[in-house]
């Protein structure tokens, strides 16, 4: 064939940023080719890796930034952020008689249970809350016009005190946005230069806290995410790459990068969730229904819920110390990761993390100064790590370091570096069993029916060992477990979410206008597609939030537009939901509608990856090596990328590749499957 008839190279980049590394997955459409990527981050300067990693898989796999088409990233900047507290210094302008609204919060305290909890200081201090004459009553009329003068007033005094931005919230600007409009226009003729974000335009909700609480996380990340959108966006054109960046969302969706500028709260957790997507494409491929995924990396593991192949959606998930009241997808998190550094506490018991050597300088194995023992590290002295080159060829493990470090603990507890080194093992795991059982607790669900997914870097070190722990019999590793952050921007869909609250009782009377908020949510919809250069037809997904007379707080409940008719189809949506979630209905009972939501998809073409012709056969080992289990004994190595589907194993053993490590416990049985999963079926631990 004339080679001019031969089509273009067509490269599609999910890229994910974690504390560590860097993750790429870069799919040669054409060919069907999977290209994967760790590289090491640079805190000091976020986003610059993306240089080295690009560079990398032009050298390595032949790719030219010329054909990418398709280029999706996640980042943690923005939750990083606001966990180091590095964030814009902020104003708050309320309604005077409302200034603590951020320290009233909801009276409760973070843990109840807890003699030792407290409440974190707030992201923007008393002395930088200004209350100003104006208000609105509920109904929406207004009791009191914004005083220009009072406003400016205000203004003034906040960048006098510093201020980089202000935020506007006021009384029950749900219901009409034009007030805090008004004081936003007059703080901006005040003062230019200074940024301004409302509470009704972040997420226009009826309670008053929620709403004012996730404008002030926006715009305290605002700067330092606009600034790394700006210069990744400078960084991709300088490298010729002419695809939009697009930016996975903490609803498992993407966005647009110049979007992602001012919405920044809606990519806070962008990462977990494109991990939770990416690890449901694949349990769907693998045929697995009900998934507990367990993403490690260097500083955290994150757990999330896979039901009915479906994952699960929350709006008020953590962020660092912060509540987050946006859909979301459900995720729990521990500080517990590879790079956990283990330490003795004040009476001598050992403890791992949450503090966490990151990637400069790593775990002491590593050999870039760290000289504290990790999670990582007690891997390698127990011989499940440091066999091979991790991370793509550009760490090799040096287990005499991590001896060392694992070594200065052993000396203080009076046991064998072994010992001590399965011992930050086995309390990393049992941290981690803590966690899991509160989120199943909370779900109601029993981990039995599950199977475990690990993946992250670290993900398929632990996951076996967390498994036997849960009860759980199966798990099933992906492919290339270490970038599943970064396929999961490649499968992930636009998503935007619009709300409007309601606040009325549910009856026939409020019919009309649940119609025309749909109709409006659906326009709103369209056109964020549309402005996202969606040229499909969208998918819209109406729910609302929902409650019996008296309760407190709403449950979200699916409904289908055919329904807005009709009060009775409503209402028993919602009575089986509850009964669903609670196992208690009142039918007799009466509904109460707070908000109605609307979440618009546009579908994303699905990368097809190759199967393997499945062939049943027992597969060969490299060679043996010696691994801590009660004591040393030889276990066989298992190159993942010679084991083909069909291919039959047993542990205890190690499977090793370019960006993990998959140790498989004794009394497990291992089969590959014809995407290359591989299947472990489990035994109880006292059975081996």
């Amino acid at each position: 064939m004339d080679g001019a008839t031969q089509p273009k190279p067509d490269w599609k980049i999910g890229v994910d940023i974690g504390g560590t590394f860097m993750d790429f997955c870069a799919l040669e459409t054409v060919s069907g080719r999977v290209a994967s990527l760790k590289v090491l981050t640079t805190p000091d300067d976020p986003g610059a890796e993306l240089l080295d990693g690009l560079r990398l898989l032009a050298e390595r796999e032949g790719l030219d930034p010329a054909y990418v088409t398709r280029f999706v990233h996640g980042t943690t900047v923005g939750i990083n952020t606001i966990i180091q507290r590095k964030g814009a210094k902020l104003a708050l302008i309320t309604n005077a008689g409302f200034e603590d609204v951020i320290e009233l919060a909801r009276l409760r305290m973070p843990d109840m249970y807890s003699l030792f909890c407290h409440r974190p200081d707030p992201l923007i201090g008393r002395d930088m809350v200004f209350g100003v004459p104006v208000r609105m009553r509920a109904d929406g009329s207004e009791a009191l016009a914004p005083d220009a003068a009072s406003v400016a007033d205000a203004a003034r005094q906040a960048q006098a005190a510093g201020a980089d931005g202000v935020i506007v919230a006021l009384l029950h600007s749900w219901r009409d946005t034009g007030q805090e409009a008004a004081v936003k226009a007059m703080i901006e003729a005040a003062t230019p230069g200074m940024f301004v974000f409302t509470s009704s335009e972040v997420w226009p909700v009826i309670r008053e806290y929620e709403r004012t609480s996730t404008a002030i996380l926006n715009g305290y990340v605002h700067p330092r995410v606009a600034g790394y959108l700006t210069a990744l966006e400078s960084r991709l054109d300088a490298q010729g790459v002419p695809a939009k960046a697009m930016l996975t969302r903490s609803n498992g969706g993407l966005m647009s990068a110049g979007q992602g500028r001012r919405d920044c709260v809606s990519m806070l957790l962008s990462g977990t969730a494109s991990g939770v997507i990416g690890a449901s494409w694949l349990a769907r491929q693998a045929g697995e229904a009900r998934v507990l995924t367990l993403d490690i990396g260097g500083t955290s593991a994150d757990f999330a819920l896979i039901v009915d192949g479906e994952v699960q959606y929350g709006t008020d998930e953590q962020v660092g110390e912060f509540p987050l009241h946006i859909p979301s997808v459900s995720v729990s998190s521990i500080g517990i990761g590879g790079g956990s550094i283990a330490t003795l506490g004040a009476l001598g018991v050992l403890r791992v993390g949450p503090e966490s050597a990151g990637s400069n300088p790593g775990p002491a194995c590593y050999g870039r100064g760290g000289t504290d023992a990790t999670v990582t590290d007690a891997l390698a002295v127990c011989g499940w790590l440091g066999h091979s080159e991790m991370a793509y060829g550009q760490l090799r493990m040096n287990v005499d370091l991590a001896r060392q470090a694992v070594g200065v603990l052993a000396d203080q507890l009076g046991r064998s570096i072994e010992e001590t080194a399965q011992a930050i093992i086995d309390i990393a795991v049992s941290e981690m069993f803590v966690e899991v059982e509160k989120l199943c607790s909370r779900a109601g669900v029993d981990l039995r029916d599950f199977a475990l997914m690990p993946f992250g870097g670290g993900g398929p070190m632990l996951g076996a060992f967390l498994a036997q722990e849960l009860g759980m019999s199966r798990v099933i590793a992906p492919r290339r477990p270490g970038v599943v952050s970064a396929l999961g921007g490649l499968v992930a869909d636009l998503r935007g979410d619009f709300i409007r609250t309601v606040y009325a009782p549910l009856t026939d009377a409020a019919l009309p206008q649940l119609e025309q908020d749909f109709a409006a949510l659906a326009d709103e919809g369209r056109a964020w597609l549309d402005a996202q250069g969606f040229e499909g037809t969208a998918d819209l997904r109406l729910s609302a939030d929902m409650r019996y007379a008296g309760q407190s707080f709403e449950i979200e409940v699916a409904l289908s537009p055919d329904w807005l008719g009709s009060a009775d189809q409503i209402a028993a949506a919602f009575h089986q939901t509850h009964k669903r979630i609670y196992d208690f209905e009142d039918p007799d009972g009466k509904v109460e509608l707070v908000n109605l939501r609307l979440s618009a998809l546009g579908g994303a073409p699905k990368p097809t990856f190759p199967v393997s012709q499945a062939t049943q056969e027992q597969a060969t080992a490299d060679r043996h090596v010696p691994v801590w289990i009660n004591g040393w004994r030889d276990v066989p190595i298992y190159d993942r990328a010679q084991l083909g589907g069909g291919a039959v194993f047993d542990g205890p053993a190690i499977v090793a590749q370019e960006d993990t490590t998959f140790a498989v416990p004794p009394g497990a049985r291992a089969h590959v499957d014809a995407h290359l999963n591989i299947h472990l079926s489990l035994v109880e631990q006292s059975d081996v």
